[in-house]
């Protein structure tokens, strides 16, 4: 018998995980499961250090660890979206030899205490790819159309036929040029989807070279200083790493074009939010929109949420059913591959 823990939450179901486990997997199982509240209550995130003790250098996660560890209890593998894993949860769970998190990276897991202990872990990297990257598009389409504008006013009662002018509507995707920061699985699926709209593609990427069928249909590698000089519209899709924290800063800012787009629907600490406002506020960029923050829930009284040029969502990009049911299916795979002694596909 094959003993289970299921932590999922109000989007990652358990019941969905646990479907999948039982059609992939043979023999017999012992599931147990729990839900989390989030979304409908804020996780914590860890980026700005608030956290100590056993959570230090713990991101985006949920749950105290008492009441998780107490749940795990005995079992073999843990199944997990966003509950903290730390040193002294693994120390009160020897029978745990996997954990299968179902997200991009394992930021809400002890990855030391895992590997001093003999516990594999294995994520599921592109599960929401495909939801990010059509959630980009339409962020683009929503500034650069003018349909955020177009919509506030309306919901004012306001007519703009203004937005038809030639000096205030701006122009179509195919004749701009978009810069792409990060070549991981969503980028390459937003760079798919930007090529029939015709328009020039830049994409920087120091760790990842572009495909042969992207370097053949013109899209053009470039370094960060070029991308931001050249692009009407510049888009994120980079990971949160000592080198990347805060690098869309102030000057990144200034180095981009009078009046062009910025979108950001990677996370909120790649960009310095402060000089986003001033490039915001003083006109030289003309829109943004922004799906992550330096802090979420971000503050009501944030004077960012009150300019005028901004699109805002509540970290949704990656919000779909798709997104859950690959990653149920990506995890009853690993978990599968773990018991047969297969290598795993995505180890961390």
């Amino acid at each position: 018998m094959t003993r289970i823990a299921i932590v999922g939450d109000l989007f990652m179901r358990a019941a969905m995980f646990e479907d999948a486990l039982r059609r992939t997997l043979d023999g017999t199982l012992a599931i147990r499961a729990m839900e989390l509240p989030w979304p409908d209550e804020p996780m914590q995130h860890g980026y700005a250090g608030e956290v100590g003790g056993d959570l230090a250098g713990l991101r985006e996660f949920m749950g105290e660890p008492e009441a998780i560890a107490g749940f795990v209890a005995d079992a073999e593998i843990l199944v997990n979206h966003l509950a903290p894993v730390t040193a002294s949860m693994l120390d009160r769970l020897p029978a745990l030899r996997l954990i299968a998190v179902s997200r991009g990276g394992p930021v809400n897991i002890d990855m030391a205490a895992t590997r001093a202990r003999g516990v594999a872990v294995v994520n599921t990297p592109g599960r929401n790819a495909s939801a990010v990257a059509e959630f980009t598009i339409g962020a683009i389409l929503a500034e650069t159309r003018l349909i955020r504008a177009g919509h506030e006013a309306l919901r004012q009662g306001v007519w703009r036929g203004d937005l038809y002018r030639a000096d205030t509507t701006g122009e179509e995707l195919s004749a701009m040029t978009v810069g792409i920061i990060g070549y991981g699985h969503i980028g390459t699926r937003v760079v798919r989807l930007l090529k029939p709209f015709g328009c020039r593609i830049l994409v920087v990427d120091p760790y990842v070279p572009l495909s042969a069928e992207d370097l053949a249909e013109g899209v053009v590698p470039v370094d960060l200083g070029r991308l931001l000089a050249e692009s009407d519209v510049v888009s994120l899709h980079a990971r949160v790493t000592e080198e990347t924290r805060g690098f869309i800063n102030a000057t990144a800012f200034r180095r981009m074009r009078q009046g062009a787009y910025f979108i950001n629907t990677a996370r909120g600490p790649l960009v310095d939010y402060d000089g986003l406002y001033d490039a915001l506020a003083s006109g030289h960029l003309r829109g943004a929109m922004l799906e992550t923050f330096w802090q979420e829930p971000v503050p009501p009284e944030a004077p960012l949420l009150r300019l005028p040029n901004v699109t805002l969502t509540p970290h949704i990009a990656g919000a779909s059913l798709t997104t859950v049911r690959n990653a149920a299916s990506m995890i009853a795979e690993e978990v599968r591959r773990h018991l047969a002694g297969a290598p795993a596909l995505h180890p961390c």
